[in-house]
C-alpha cells in the first residue's frame, strides 16, 4: 500500500468522525416518528449554509475531481468553463426557478412536472431520471473513485467501489437528506482545503521549491495554450469545447438543466427554510464554484508537466496525490474519498425519492410513512448494487468519463430545459408539447451523433434546444383545442414573487464582475 501508518489513521478518523456526527443529525429529533418530509426533505429545515456546502458537496465528486483534472491535463484551463458559467447558471436559478418550485411545495421534479402537465410526462421524466443517475452518475463517481483508491493504496478496484457504496450508506441511509446536508458541511471544508494543498504542493514541484506563484508562471510560460479559455476552430480540442459556443451555445443548456432541474442538485434548495435561505444558499455556492478550477483543473495542467507519459488521463490527479507527504496525503485522500462519498449519498438519496414518491407511491397509496421511509432507504441500497456491477462494463473503455458524462447527458438535457423553461414560462404548452421535446431530444441528438459526427457535442445540444423548442411550439398550438392540462394543480405565476433582496442583486453583479475579469485574463 502507498499509505503510511500516519495516512491511515488520519483517513480511519476521519470516517468514525463522520459516521458518529451522521448518526448525531439522524437521532437529534425523537419526539415524533420520521416521515417523508423529514426523510427527503430534511424536514424542510435547511439553512442558507448548509444548502450552499451540500450543493458544492454532492457536485464536486470523482467525476468532477478526477475527470475534470484528467480533462485539464488535456485541455488545460478551458475546461473550467464548465465550473464558472455554473456560477451565474446558480444565481439564474435562484431568482427565477426557486420561487416557481418552492411556491408549489414539491418534493421532486418529476412532481413538478405531473402537476403541470400530467402523469404520462412525470412517469417517462421520473423513469428517464432513475435510468441516468443509476447507470451514469452513480457508475461514474464509483468507477473514478474506486479507481482513485486503486492508485493510491493499491487495493483491488472492486474493493474500493464496494467501500465507498457501504460507507455512503452507512452515513446517509438511516437520517436521509438532513444527514447528508449537515455532514456535507465538514465534507466541503475538507476537500476545499485539501484540494489547495494538493494545487500548493504540485506548483511548488513544478517550480522546484520556488513556490506557487513560480510555479504558475512556469505552466503559463511553458505550456501556454493550457491557459487558452476559448478554443480557435483550428485547436485539436474544438470538439470538446466549440470556441465561442462555450459561452452563447450549447452549455448555457447543460448547466441550466444541471443546476436547475436536476434532482439531487436542487434538492437541497426544495429543503430550504424558506425562499430567502434558498437563494442565499444558491449565491453561496456560486462563489464557491469560483474556485472549484483553482483546486481541481490546475492540479491537471500541473500533472502534465510533472507526468508526461501517464496511460490515462484520469490518473492525473490521484498520481499528484502519491507525491504528497506524509500525513498530508492522508488529508488529501480523505478529502477526495469525501467528495465521493457525499455524492454517492446525494445521489442515492434522490434516486429514492423519485422512485418513493413519483413511482411507488402511486401505486402504494394508503401506505404509512414509515413504510414509504423503509422502501426508500432499500431503494438507495439497490441502486449502488446496481451501479457497482455497471460500471466498469460502462465506463472501463472512457479515457476521460467527465466528457463521457457530459457527451451522454447532452442527448437529452435539450428536451429537458425546453420542458420545464416553456412549462414554467408559457401557459399555451401543452403535455403533448412536452412528450414530442422529450422524444424529440434523443431522436435528434443520437441522429446528429451519428449522421454529422463532425459537430461538437456542444453545439449539438445548441441545435437540438432550438429544435425541440419549435416541436414543442407546434406540438402545442396544433393540440390546445383538444388536449386538457393538468396545469391547473401549479400555482400561477401571477402568484410569484421573483423580487430578491438588495444583497442577493450585489452578489450577482460582483460574480459577473469577477467573471468578466477570469475571461478577460485568460481568454
Amino acid at each position: 500500500m502507498n499509505l503510511s501508518t500516519i495516512d491511515i489513521a488520519i483517513f480511519i478518523v476521519y470516517v468514525l468522525g463522520l459516521l458518529a456526527l451522521a448518526l448525531y443529525i439522524s437521532r437529534a429529533e425523537k419526539n415524533h416518528e420520521r416521515n417523508t418530509k423529514d426523510y427527503f426533505l430534511a424536514s424542510k429545515s435547511l439553512p442558507w449554509w448548509a444548502i450552499g456546502a451540500s450543493l458544492i458537496a454532492s457536485n464536486i465528486s470523482a467525476e468532477q475531481i478526477i475527470g475534470m483534472s484528467g480533462s485539464g491535463y488535456v485541455l488545460g484551463l478551458a475546461i473550467a468553463s464548465y465550473e464558472w458559467m455554473a456560477a451565474i447558471t446558480l444565481i439564474i436559478v435562484a431568482k427565477f426557478f426557486l420561487p416557481i418550485f418552492l411556491k408549489n411545495e414539491i418534493y421532486t421534479m418529476p412532481q413538478y412536472l405531473e402537476q403541470r402537465f400530467d402523469s404520462r410526462v412525470k412517469t417517462i421524466m421520473a423513469v428517464f431520471w432513475l435510468a441516468v443517475y443509476v447507470f451514469v452518475n452513480l457508475t461514474a463517481v464509483l468507477w473514478l473513485g474506486g479507481l482513485a483508491i486503486t492508485t493510491i493504496t493499491g487495493v483491488d478496484l472492486a474493493y474500493g467501489m464496494i467501500f465507498l457504496g457501504v460507507f455512503s450508506i452507512a452515513y446517509s441511509s438511516y437520517g436521509g437528506l438532513k444527514a447528508v446536508a449537515y455532514t456535507d458541511i465538514i465534507q466541503v471544508v475538507l476537500l476545499v482545503f485539501g484540494g489547495f494543498m494538493l494545487t500548493y504542493i504540485s506548483l511548488d514541484l513544478v517550480s522546484e521549491g520556488q513556490g506557487v506563484f513560480a510555479g504558475f508562471s512556469i505552466l503559463t510560460e511553458t505550456m501556454p495554450e493550457k491557459f487558452d479559455m476559448i478554443f480557435s476552430s483550428d485547436s485539436p480540442h474544438y470538439a470538446n469545447l466549440p470556441g465561442i459556443s462555450v459561452l452563447v451555445g450549447g452549455m448555457w443548456i447543460m448547466n441550466i438543466s444541471y443546476w436547475g432541474f436536476n434532482q439531487y442538485i436542487i434538492q437541497r434548495a426544495l429543503a430550504a427554510k424558506n425562499l430567502a435561505e434558498a437563494q442565499k444558499g444558491l449565491a453561496f455556492a456560486a462563489f464557491l464554484k469560483l474556485l472549484v478550477p483553482f483546486f481541481v483543473v490546475v492540479p491537471g495542467i500541473a500533472a502534465a508537466v510533472l507526468f508526461t507519459d501517464l496511460d490515462r488521463p484520469d490518473e492525473a490527479y490521484p498520481s499528484l496525490m502519491n507525491l504528497m507527504p506524509v500525513g498530508l496525503k492522508g488529508l488529501v485522500f480523505a478529502a477526495l474519498v469525501a467528495a465521493i462519498v457525499s455524492s454517492l449519498a446525494s445521489m442515492c438519496n434522490s434516486v429514492s425519492t423519485i422512485f418513493t414518491m413519483d413511482l411507488y407511491s402511486k401505486f402504494k397509496q394508503n401506505e404509512s410513512q414509515t413504510h414509504y421511509v423503509k422502501v426508500g432507504r432499500i431503494v438507495s441500497i439497490v441502486s449502488l448494487v446496481i451501479a457497482m456491477i455497471c460500471a466498469k462494463p460502462l465506463l472501463g473503455s472512457f479515457d476521460q468519463a467527465f466528457q463521457y458524462i457530459q457527451e451522454f447527458t447532452g442527448f437529452f438535457t435539450p428536451g429537458i430545459v425546453v420542458i420545464f423553461i416553456l412549462g414554467m414560462f408559457w401557459k399555451t404548452m401543452n403535455s403533448n408539447g412536452a412528450i414530442l421535446a422529450a422524444v424529440g431530444s434523443a431522436a435528434l441528438s443520437f441522429a446528429l451523433k451519428f449522421w454529422l459526427p463532425e459537430v461538437p457535442f456542444m453545439d449539438r445540444v445548441g441545435i437540438v434546444f432550438l429544435a425541440c423548442v419549435a416541436l414543442a411550439v407546434v406540438a402545442s398550438y396544433a393540440t390546445r383545442a383538444s388536449h386538457i392540462d393538468g396545469h391547473k394543480g401549479v400555482v400561477s405565476l401571477d402568484t410569484v414573487d421573483f423580487r430578491t433582496k438588495p444583497s442577493f442583486n450585489a452578489l450577482s453583479v460582483a460574480m459577473i464582475l469577477i467573471l468578466a475579469a477570469l475571461y478577460a485574463t485568460w481568454w
